[in-house]
């Protein structure tokens, strides 16, 4: 059974509409999580807002948002301006414009999610719409409101589904360009070739378990020798050898050559 889904509506191309459900494709609830507590009570601690100024305890009835328009002055915004000014949606994903798939680029990728036809009856316009784009290439782009500010989105058919991404705004993004182009050391081309022997050594089939978050399972490990009160054994994300800090390497030549010829030795990374 698929996962309840965050958000119902519709999905809609011109005049071909089918009820569907968006639902996260990505989640956070089994990162271990902290709370911060009073070492000598073990009790939680809570937070408390003090006027910087006053140092009093303000109640949460007293809390207002600000927005700093100049140093130390305020604008202040009550639920009621805010509530004026957010979007309310309409339910509908209305697939606004088609553009090729490979011309967006990477770094306007937000967060992707699930979007799949909520009913039978539904299935054959979602179906459609998927292999049409499937068929010539597209991705199709909209805009839908998600917890209550409108986001522009990518729909990408995957399999039996759409992957709907949202998509960053344009005053988000940092552009690539600043940061590489200064970077114009040239690549010879049998220094090229010997990394490229070693890139295919160490090549193999894409598996979850290479993003696996090492953290996490020590943190699982602490915590149950915490329980238990025994101390807990450190486990390491890579075999020691690669945990060696790494001096400077003058001749790239002889560096990439010592590489292959460890990747041969028995014990090595050959795959």
């Amino acid at each position: 059974m698929a996962p309840r889904g965050l958000w119902k509506g519709y999905l809609k191309l011109s005049l071909v509409t089918c009820p569907v459900v968006l639902a996260p494709a990505t989640s956070a609830s089994e990162k271990i999580r902290f709370h911060t507590l009073n070492r000598a009570t073990g009790n939680r601690v809570e937070g408390i807002y003090v006027d910087a100024q006053t140092e009093k305890t303000v109640d949460a009835d007293d809390q207002a948002r600000g927005y700093e328009r100049e140093p130390d002055t305020y604008v202040i915004l009550d639920d009621e301006d805010l509530a004026a000014v957010a979007l309310e949606s309409n339910r509908t994903i209305d697939i606004e414009s088609f553009v090729p798939a490979d011309t967006v680029e990477w770094i306007w990728y937000d967060t992707p999610h699930f979007l799949m036809p909520d009913d039978p009856v539904g299935e054959e316009a979602f179906a459609v719409i998927r292999e049409a784009m499937v068929a010539s290439g597209k991705v199709g782009l909209s805009r839908v409101v998600l917890h209550r500010r409108e986001r522009p989105v990518m729909l990408e058919p995957r399999g039996r589904g759409i992957i709907l991404w949202t998509l960053h705004y344009s005053d988000e993004l940092r552009r690539p360009e600043g940061y590489f182009e200064d970077i114009d050391a040239p690549a010879e081309a049998d220094l090229v070739m010997l990394v490229g022997k070693l890139i295919d050594k160490r090549t193999g089939k894409w598996d979850p378990a290479l993003v696996r978050d090492p953290l996490q399972a020590n943190l699982k490990q602490l915590i149950a020798a915490k329980t238990k009160k025994r101390p807990a054994k450190r486990r390491s994300a890579r075999a020691s050898e690669d945990d060696e800090t790494p001096t400077n390497v003058v001749n790239i030549m002889d560096a990439l050559k010592k590489s292959l010829a460890a990747e041969r030795k028995p014990g090595g990374r050959s795959r």
